[in-house]
């Protein structure tokens, strides 16, 4: 397979799928992306999505190359480093965390209408009643999996709520493997567009409930949900590995931050962090 003909991002089957000689079922290896070349890719050339099959129903949602093209100047380097900038004053001194927010474009996911607002401190509606997390939040999440045992080491990473796919590409940057859930079938279509020509080879999207995880490819050393419910399910913990870590926000109408370290084959240990507001974790798909 040639670079041409490659889809990105990859589908979890890639990896799922694969049978070798003996007929059982192998794991490859992404490769990740760095933050150098996001930045490059982003800079040197239009945003266009590829023309495959996959994902067709959602091309909709992109803008033509030379509007894109324009859409991005808009956005400077300067407005970026200041949303980061923000971010470190509000408490994260994580610095490889800080790179890959500032690497990120952050405006190629967010519908062209709402480009000049990319960079604020807030969340950004996407669609179908579900939002762009803020910037700070973000990098907030992120750089709390990293705070680890392993120095910051995140081998695979499993995320509930790939809405756009903005914080796939942040975690894309600082994980070997990114698996991303999704439950409704547009913002998963949504996502593999915004994140196909960014050409991130070691994330994967999956289309299915997220309360149930990725049981076929876990464990996980980092899992991270992008919606909140009155509890993390049960399936997700046991797909930590022992010394993973889990942050969710909790709650309903009050809803809070919660780190979950996985301490031994039973057992986890729980911390609550500060008031949060996201949208709630549901079942099933859509």
């Amino acid at each position: 397979m040639t670079d041409k003909s490659k889809r990105f991002p990859l589908p979890l089957s890639s990896v799922v799928d694969k049978k070798s000689s003996n007929g059982r079922a192998t794991r490859s290896v992404a490769t990740p992306q760095t933050a150098t070349r996001n930045a490059a890719l982003e800079n040197s050339r239009p945003i266009t999505p590829s023309k495959t099959t996959a994902g067709a129903s959602a091309s909709s949602h992109f803008e033509p190359a030379a509007k894109a093209v324009e859409r991005s100047s808009m956005i400077s380097d300067a407005v970026r480093k200041a949303m980061v900038d923000r971010i470190a004053m509000l408490g994260v001194r994580d610095a490889k965390v800080l790179a890959a927010m500032a690497a990120v474009p952050r405006h190629l996911f967010v519908e062209p209408a709402l480009a000049s607002q990319a960079y604020i401190d807030a969340a950004l509606p996407i669609g179908h009643h579900q939002t762009i997390s803020q910037p700070f939040i973000v990098a907030h999440m992120i750089a709390l999996l990293r705070d680890n045992q392993q120095g910051g080491v995140l081998n695979r990473v499993l995320e509930i709520g790939t809405g756009c796919g903005y914080q796939a590409a942040v975690l894309s940057l600082l994980a070997k493997e990114v698996y991303s859930i999704e439950r409704i079938k547009a913002l998963h279509e949504l996502a593999k567009n915004n994140l196909r020509p960014l050409r991130i080879a070691n994330i994967r999207l999956q289309y299915g409930d997220g309360m149930l995880g990725l049981p076929q490819v876990a464990p996980f050393d980092g899992i991270i949900l992008a919606a909140a419910g009155l509890e993390v399910p049960q399936a997700l913990l046991d797909q930590m590995t022992i010394g993973g870590r889990l942050v969710a926000p909790v709650g309903s109408h009050h809803q809070v931050l919660q780190l979950i370290q996985r301490v031994g084959e039973f057992d986890w240990t729980s911390t609550t962090l500060e008031d949060c507001r996201f949208v709630p974790l549901r079942a099933g798909t859509a």
